[in-house]
């Protein structure tokens, strides 16, 4: 346990901090170089599948899928050292890493990601993410059901959540009200569903990029 903060700011990952729909682009780009159109297809189709059964993205889960159906061909194993060996660092978003330093200025910064328990923490390391937030790193399946081990994890009068899910942002305002400010940055996919943003109440602060947060200050945050 950590001694409390005033104020504790969780950062999300994918599409928050890191262009994640770009390196999916660039994912899918390289299984065709590899496998054509057919194993992107196929690829995918393992990624949804998994994603339905296990609630959260699992890149090597489906990869380990894809070479079931490609057993002896190197390709498969050229794919996953690509994918490990990415530069994450290069789709952190413009600002990210300065937005955590100003943050940092004045709260406790930490990392709150749902995903994988390989891969994404890699994901964190590779780009920078991890060091930037001093290692205060957390990665669960659904963050919105963990609210009692992040507050024994990080405890704090106040937490700021940053995020690009509004799902996310209202559910975890739903759970712990007034004692957390909801930060919507408007990137990556969610940000244009238009059905989404209109079912759900819009979170307490608004940004259109990541790099915008480096300009408020504790008082505009609380």
């Amino acid at each position: 346990m950590s001694a409390q903060s005033e104020v504790v700011v969780l950062f999300d990952v994918d599409n928050t901090l890191l262009d994640n729909d770009g390196l999916q682009v660039d994912l899918d780009a390289e299984i065709v170089a590899r496998f054509g159109e057919e194993g992107r297809g196929r690829y995918r189709e393992h990624y949804e599948q998994l994603r339905g059964e296990v609630g959260y993205a699992d890149y090597l889960g489906a990869l380990q899928r894809f070479r079931l159906e490609h057993l002896g061909d190197p390709g498969v194993g050229a794919l996953s050292t690509w994918l490990l060996a990415y530069p994450f660092h290069q789709r952190l978003f413009e600002g990210a890493l300065e937005s955590i330093d100003q943050i940092g200025r004045f709260a406790t910064t930490a990392i709150l990601s749902d995903g994988d328990g390989v891969f994404q923490p890699h994901k964190i390391e590779r780009s920078g993410l991890a060091a930037q937030v001093g290692g205060r790193v957390m990665v669960y399946v659904h963050k919105e059901g963990e609210i009692g081990p992040i507050e024994a994890r990080y405890p704090a009068t106040r937490y700021v959540l940053v995020d690009d899910k509004p799902r996310i942002l209202a559910a975890m305002k739903a759970t712990w009200g007034d004692q957390v400010t909801t930060v919507f940055v408007r990137q990556g996919h969610y940000a244009t569903d238009a059905k989404v943003l209109a079912e759900l109440p819009p979170a307490d602060i608004t940004l259109e990029a990541i790099g915008e947060l480096a300009d408020l200050d504790l008082a505009a945050l609380t």
